[in-house]
């Protein structure tokens, strides 16, 4: 069921009402079928939960899937943090019946997100061209490894190939070190962030036309946008940049610094920060140092204005001069490990640490969202559900009576 954009005067009914009341409303008129599995459909569809989306995640019987694969384990802190706010609703796609199912659900759906392999939702059926037929308000989203056609379209997607691929690991490392991959899935990440905004500009232009349309994003792609004015460099000027390790690339001093007890992070880009700099480390005597008199010049030698930069950061500890820095607005910082972060003062003001209750686990802690709405605020409403919790639940809402709902269980089709 879906609802118009201006009437919020009504709590929403059918598929998904029971699980709503408990803040992050900004979504609630939406309901959002997630087919997604591992990182990056995951990411996509947990900013539309952590809104309030009403999401229903269709995955298969314990007995299809095994509860291996990719994905980590339920009760992990991965799986917990990717697939909080959402109902399950165990279904087997190997069952002709069981995408009925699916095709019924969609007729009342919003949004549906996938990230199969392309060429598995043609072979199931369930396409955006084949469910456009049912609904044509559906939004259909797609991430894939490198897109939806190409040479390398049916490659499976893995994070670290887009870091490649997308050359981000060039840029990663220290110089000479040969290629190191971020820490992060930055590929799968940002693919599902990409996908989430193309999700949520998809239904806003429904206002307009009242027709759904194909989203599309994939892990190249995303990885791609994200080397920014990097990837920028080449495109117009032809540079192709090179590892930098914790060095900026076209500015210093900008980068990691030791001091007398562990390293800090500057960024001191621009004259007026670089005379601000000196006079707080005490080395006034080279603001007018030739070798250093410019951005193009401290970059140019920055070899050498790191050892001296060293050797006056040398004297005093790092929390010393982070106050020092700060305090004459010398961006500068401390390099937390992870428990170091949620023990920041700021960390915990801001409360991106946030607590959901799991009947499995009692109450656990996830990673929140990092924007913030003044009225109507993101909420984590559940921890991530068991495996087929709400197929019952669901199945009710769509119209089935429980003596249907036995007998698809009997046949191996939901769990």
């Amino acid at each position: 069921m879906t609802f118009d954009v201006c009437d919020d005067s009504n709590a929403p009914t059918g598929l998904g009402s029971a699980s709503l009341g408990r803040g992050g409303e900004a979504l609630r008129r939406f309901v959002v079928l997630d087919l997604t599995r591992v990182r990056s459909g995951p990411t996509a569809v947990r900013q539309l939960a952590d809104w309030g989306a009403r999401v229903i995640k269709i995955e298969a019987p314990e007995a299809v899937d095994g509860g291996g694969g990719f994905g980590g384990a339920r009760h992990g802190a991965d799986f917990q943090n990717l697939h909080r706010g959402k109902r399950s609703l165990c279904i087997n796609l190997k069952k002709p019946k069981g995408i009925e199912l699916v095709k019924r659900l969609v007729t009342t759906a919003d949004v549906l997100v996938e990230n199969f392999r392309p060429d598995v939702k043609d072979r199931l059926g369930i396409n955006y061209d084949d469910l456009k037929i049912l609904n044509p308000r559906l939004v259909y989203a797609s991430i894939s490894g490198f897109g939806q056609s190409g040479p390398y379209a049916m490659r499976p997607g893995f994070d670290q190939v887009a870091q490649g691929m997308g050359g981000l690991m060039s840029v990663t490392g220290l110089p000479g070190q040969g290629p190191v991959r971020a820490g992060i899935p930055v590929a799968d990440l940002s693919a599902g962030l990409f996908c989430a905004i193309g999700i949520l500009v998809a239904l806003l232009e429904r206002e307009t036309s009242g027709k759904g349309q194909w989203v599309t994003a994939s892990l190249l792609e995303a990885q791609i946008a994200m080397m920014d004015f990097q990837a920028a460099r080449w495109l117009i000027e032809k540079v192709v940049p090179g590892q930098a390790g914790n060095d900026h690339p076209t500015m210093s001093p900008m980068g990691v610094y030791p001091t007398a007890n562990g390293h800090i992070n500057i960024a001191s880009a621009g004259d007026t920060m670089w005379r601000r700099l000196c006079k707080v480390v005490g080395l006034i005597d080279q603001i007018e140092n030739p070798d250093f008199i410019d951005d193009v010049a401290r970059t140019r030698n920055r070899a050498k204005l790191r050892e001296v930069l060293t050797e006056a950061l040398s004297r005093q500890p790092s929390e010393v001069w982070i106050a020092k820095l700060n305090e004459v607005g010398v961006p500068c910082g401390p390099i937390y490990d992870v428990e170091q972060v949620f023990s920041d003062p700021q960390v915990n003001h801001v409360g991106i640490a946030q607590t959901v209750s799991s009947a499995m686990l009692g109450d656990i802690q996830v990673v929140g969202q990092a924007v913030h709405l003044s009225r109507t605020p993101s909420a984590l409403r559940s921890a991530a559900p068991e495996r087929g919790e709400h197929s019952d639940e669901i199945l009710s809402e769509l119209g089935l009576v429980q003596s249907e709902i036995e007998e698809l269980k009997l046949a191996g089709v939901v769990q």
